[in-house]
């Protein structure tokens, strides 16, 4: 612990320099980019086979390909084994059950997931981010992997399904906390929504790419679709080890309370003795950083001391009702869409997992634009309270409309995905972050992955209650499941009320004329706050 990775090490003896600031973080960005997309990606293969697992006749039906050449393929097109699997589906879950216990195995990896979230973010406070990183995917690829191969032993038991993705829930839930904390730990907070916001896009392109890996492999057996995605997490987790620096002290860089303590070398005829002085008290808090290492970053933050940072409750409650729409679609859109005559025809399994990808393709869009209007207004609450009303129409326009034709239906989709994951996205990013740095903590950069945790597990646990229903409200109609989407969009839109209101009240005051000379000088205070990338300019 305090020292680089074994891989960035290899690096510096092989070049013979040393990388500046700005080259680090584009590394930690690209790298924690793919650790996250690699957990999404392990997440979407049971999504995926959910409708060879438990099979309905219904949706076995002809459909040219469209839109994208042979991406979307005919129902009847599939291999011989897919077509068996198809009539009898897979026991457990092919009896009249079998959509309650796809749920149930929904809800038991997502309960997992989001108790582990606590327990994570406690520990990733606490221990090295990078080794606490790694272990998690490597044992995530582990079970996931495992699921998969209950179809090549051919086992039949629910409790082994089941327990495998218990397992593999709780490995999951050292990600987010990880990787939040470790941006948080390079970047300062300006423009933070809208670099969170690119970088987010690991959501959706995790998504994507498991949903295509799993589909691509599911004509030769279901084991497939699991095997493949957990080998990729596994891989991702060799890979974080061996280059991930989690903190600048690991690679002799100042730790972020220097960079934003506002005392930073310049240069000039004005004041030559002060600024000296300045970067004198830099040097020599640089190098005890450098001595110490990622081992001294303050006293880590309880659960409790964390949940009265103002903004973590009333967040961490939008983000439950958030991510119970955003995990709905993550985990039964596939499903509903082989369920659903689009254009007058059913799609096969593998066409349907193809095109629930354009969902989060709208996702990156959303997360993107979420990022940036609450960079440009300042007011992340207002941005995801907006967001999260705008989805209502979407989602119901979705439903209403999305049958009609192919093209119809990846539009609204598209639109439906930008709405519902840029509030969720924001809110486990940008949010996140600044709450996990907030003022009251008073430099302290030992409540980043706490603060992280606790708003994303209680947002999980929205998640876990999503797929829950969804399995049981989906076999009285699906006009059930969207009413639940629609009222958990509003309430998690109502939830920020407060914090709008506040936002509101705060624009207003700044934009009254002074009188004092005290708004003046906050609004310069304000404006002076050094951007991303300018503390060592």
């Amino acid at each position: 612990m305090g020292g680089p990775p074994p891989g960035i090490k290899l690096i510096r003896s092989l070049s013979g320099t040393e990388w500046s600031l700005s080259t680090y973080r584009y590394f930690v960005l690209v790298l924690t980019f793919i650790a996250y997309a690699c957990y999404h990606a392990s997440r979407k293969p049971t999504s995926i086979v959910k409708s060879v697992l438990d099979p309905e006749p219904a949706t076995v039906g002809a459909s040219q390909p469209w839109p994208i050449g042979n991406l979307f393929i005919r129902g009847e097109g599939l291999a011989s084994n897919m077509t068996r699997l198809q009539d009898k589906g897979w026991p457990p879950f092919n009896g009249e059950d079998g959509t309650a216990k796809l749920g149930e195995i929904d809800v038991a990896f997502l309960s997992c997931y989001s108790l582990g979230m606590y327990v994570a973010g406690h520990l990733g406070d606490r221990l090295d981010l990078r080794l606490f990183l790694s272990t998690g995917m490597i044992g995530s690829g582990i079970f996931v992997a495992l699921t998969g191969m209950g179809y090549f032993w051919n086992i039949h038991v629910f409790g082994f399904y089941l327990v495998t993705q218990m397992m593999a829930g709780l490995f999951q839930a050292t990600g987010w906390p990880s990787v939040v904390a470790v941006i948080g730990n390079w970047f300062g907070k300006r423009k933070r929504g809208l670099i969170m916001g690119i970088w987010n896009a690991h959501t959706s392109v995790g998504n994507i790419s498991g949903s295509l890996l799993a589909a691509s492999v599911l004509e030769y057996g279901w084991g497939w679709s699991f095997i493949l995605p957990g080998a990729l997490i596994f891989l991702g987790g060799i890979l974080v080890y061996l280059f991930l620096a989690a903190y600048p002290e690991d690679v002799g860089l100042p730790c972020p309370r220097v960079w934003n303590s506002g005392i930073r070398p310049q240069t000039g005829p004005k004041d030559e003795e002060p600024q000296k002085q300045k970067r004198d008290a830099i040097e020599a808090e640089t190098s005890t950083i450098r001595q110490v290492g990622s081992e001294d970053r303050g006293i880590a933050v309880g659960l409790v001391e964390a949940c009265l940072i103002p903004g973590v409750i009333p967040f961490a409650m939008c983000l439950f009702f958030s991510k119970l729409v955003a995990y709905t679609f993550l985990y039964w859109l596939p499903f509903y869409l082989t369920q659903t005559a689009i254009g007058g025809e059913f799609i096969s399994v593998k066409s349907a997992g193809n095109l629930s990808t354009l969902f989060d393709v709208g996702g990156i869009v959303g997360g993107i634009l979420a990022g940036y209007i609450s960079d440009k207004l300042n007011a992340r609450a207002t941005t995801a309270a907006g967001f999260m009303y705008a989805a209502i129409p979407a989602l119901l326009l979705y439903r209403s409309y999305g049958s009609i034709s192919k093209s119809t239906n990846i539009a609204l989709m598209m639109i439906a995905g930008l709405f519902v994951n840029g509030p969720y996205a924001l809110i486990t990013t940008a949010v996140s972050a600044d709450l996990g740095t907030h003022s009251s903590l008073r430099g302290n950069s030992r409540a980043l992955a706490t603060v992280t945790a606790i708003i994303d597990g209680t947002g999980s646990v929205g998640a876990a209650l999503g797929p829950l229903l969804t399995g049981f409200l989906s076999t009285k109609g699906w006009d059930l499941v969207f009413l639940m989407l629609v009222l958990g969009a509003f309430v998690a839109g109502l939830l920020l009320t407060n914090l709008v209101c506040a936002e509101f009240r705060e624009k207003s005051c700044i934009q009254k004329p002074p009188t004092d000379g005290s708004t003046e000088q906050r609004t310069r205070g304000h404006a002076s706050e050094p951007l991303l990338g300018e503390e060592t300019r």
